[in-house]
């Protein structure tokens, strides 16, 4: 049902819903209690109550009183949080009290009750994952996931929509570490323009994206954006982007002083950095002419790393068209071309990641090179193929070299795949459509709440470590439980308490014509096939304060790449069930504990007042 103005229409606490315009009904409206376990809670750490009652009338623990001392208590033990000081305590104290006592802050010193039950439920204060870096970021590059867009200058679909350097700002501001740009010549050849080539989609100047990034580039985390450039210029143009880049970004701009990398740099040495990646010119020119090597093996590659609309009976055309135009070359055409390219090395120059496209078999391009990194692009289909025949060396290549996994051409609409495969692989970069929505982006989204939404997670140990014969990790391989959890917790257990704030951001019609909405919580845990699950609450009928109480158990054989994705929905019988929100996180990053839970739109949007109270529990 679509959302509608937002009405109120309650009366002496109430709700009134107006039923064939004629007769009204009412719901009472319930204030949102305390469950038994925040009770417990209270109870055990408080002091100077008389007891410990369990009901909700007339609790004899509603009159005890948590101070600094007891609530760190509560924190260390409960939680699991010993790093918090009393200091600290007292701070979260003065800071509930402030907020819920505008009159009486002066004079209260301790939480009551309420007090307790609306810290756990403020997100901000008692957060389900750490909210601040805290991996090692002085590794190599290769050695994280990294938070990638795909054709971030899009405003909508890949055929006909505008291309806007909003998007670009959007990607940065939600914490997107790898932009991608479409480079083009304008209709008179003398400048540069933004567009997915071959389509229908409106430019916009080169210029007008460099100076979004700049501006924009650190809004949400200091480390590293990296450029990554599908390059369809000419030797001159490719001069002019070099020109304008280091005009732009003056200092920010990195690029090593040798000519290629044996190990890339790390996220911590490239602070407030900005590094380019594209095919180097000489690539570039190989591709564009199809004699050399390639016609060796008849095979032509496009000028792009990635296929476009229709780029098959183009590039065929394109092909006949190149082999014609080359063999008609005479020697002096080629060699003064040739020239032409040394005489401009500035664009090359630039380049700290060297990228590219199999030329022959995956297998053969994913062989490492001692002294030299670079980074490879494979389409979301190349990518299962690969997977499905060479699996280890896809491990072993991303241990040193970047992957980049891009969407396959047909996703005409934005849409996304599923990113587990390339992350259980090493991929480091799974390029998004980040101007869409759906399950898939909701899983990355999730992923890169990770390390404090710095855009860059560090991959699990166990992609990066080689055996005594080199042998790597093999996603193919069954996998158990107790052999993977040793180091960590064996089981994960969910319990979903209760959700609060619908009625603040909904109308009280927005769910149901006729009646309050009657809310459920599915659970799921996204990882590898072994570790896949799903869990339901019950459905809680005509109230906007569901309390579900229910725990849910998963376990688990690869936490480190596991997701808890959780999605609240209205029951209805006649028709599709409605969305109430939805929130990913990775699990690796839960704090145990009771939390609170804030929910997203299907965009992935923060929701202003929805959060559910929940508890993880690892054993």
């Amino acid at each position: 049902m679509g959302k509608e103005k937002k009405t109120e229409s309650y009366d002496n606490g109430s709700y009134n819903y107006k039923m064939f315009k004629c007769f009204n009904r009412k719901f009472k409206i319930n204030e949102v209690q305390p469950t038994d376990d925040v009770r417990d809670a209270f109870c055990q750490f408080s002091v100077g109550g008389s007891g410990c009652g369990g009901g909700a009338d007339g609790d004899s623990s509603d009159d005890g009183v948590m101070g600094a001392e007891q609530l760190c208590s509560f924190l260390d033990d409960n939680q699991v949080n010993s790093a918090t000081t009393v200091a600290e305590a007292q701070c979260l104290i003065d800071e509930v009290i402030r907020r819920r006592h505008h009159v009486t802050r002066f004079t209260r010193h301790g939480l009551d009750l309420d007090d307790f039950f609306n810290f756990l439920f403020y997100d901000d204060l008692n957060p389900p994952i750490t909210p601040h870096v805290h991996q090692d970021m002085t590794a190599p590059l290769s050695h994280y996931f990294i938070y990638t867009g795909h054709n971030s200058y899009l405003t909508g679909n890949q055929l006909s929509s505008d291309c806007s350097e909003v998007p670009v700002i959007k990607a940065l501001q939600r914490g997107v570490r790898v932009i991608e740009l479409d480079l083009w010549p304008n209709s008179t050849g003398t400048d540069i323009n933004v567009l997915h080539g071959r389509t229908l989609t409106t430019p916009v100047p080169l210029i007008t994206c460099l100076k979004s990034i700049r501006d924009h580039a650190f809004s949400s985390s200091p480390y590293p954006v990296i450029i990554t450039l599908e390059d369809h210029l000419t030797a001159d143009l490719q001069a002019k982007v070099a020109e304008m880049a280091t005009q732009i970004f003056g200092q920010m701009l990195y690029y090593p002083e040798s000519e290629s990398l044996e190990e890339f740099p790390s996220p911590a040495s490239l602070l407030h950095r900005i590094i380019i990646s594209t095919k180097p010119p000489k690539e570039y020119l190989e591709s564009r002419n199809p004699i050399g090597k390639q016609k060796e093996n008849g095979n032509v590659s496009p000028s792009s790393e990635e296929e476009t609309p229709g780029t098959e009976e183009i590039r065929t055309l394109e092909s006949i068209l190149f082999y014609q135009d080359c063999d008609n070359k005479s020697d002096s055409d080629q060699e003064e071309e040739e020239a032409s390219e040394d005489q401009k090395p500035a664009y090359k120059r630039l380049i700290t990641i060297h990228a590219g496209k199999p030329k022959g078999t995956v297998k053969e391009e994913m062989k490492v090179v001692v002294d030299k990194v670079r980074r490879l692009s494979l389409s979301e289909q190349e990518l299962d193929r690969t997977c499905s025949s060479n699996s280890q060396d896809v491990v072993r290549f991303t241990q040193k070299n970047l992957l980049r996994i891009y969407p396959k051409g047909t996703r005409f609409n934005s849409s996304n795949y599923k990113p587990l495969i390339g992350w259980t692989h090493g991929a480091q970069m799974i390029a998004f459509n980040m101007q869409g929505y759906g399950r898939s982006l909701w899983l990355m989204h999730g992923m890169f709440r990770a390390n404090g939404g710095c855009g860059y997670v560090k991959k699990p140990n166990f992609l990066m470590k080689k055996g005594f014969h080199d042998e790597v990790f093999d996603p193919k391989k069954k996998l158990h439980v107790k052999e993977t959890l040793k180091a960590s917790q064996k089981l994960q257990r969910v319990k979903v308490y209760m959700g609060d704030g619908w009625r603040l951001d909904f109308s009280h019609t927005h769910f149901d014509t006729y009646s309050p909405p009657d809310f459920y919580t599915k659970v799921f845990i996204v990882g590898v096939p072994a570790d896949n699950a799903k869990k339901k609450t019950r459905v809680i009928e005509d109230n906007w304060y569901p309390i579900w109480d229910e725990e849910f158990s998963f376990p688990l054989t690869v936490p480190e790449l596991a997701l808890l994705r959780i999605e609240v929905r209205e029951y209805d019988m006649s028709d599709k069930d409605d969305f109430g929100g939805q929130t990913c996180l990775p699990v690796s990053e839960l704090r145990p504990g009771i939390r609170s839970v804030p929910l997203y739109d299907k965009k992935g949007e923060k929701m202003k007042s929805v959060r559910l109270l929940m508890r993880f529990i690892f054993e």
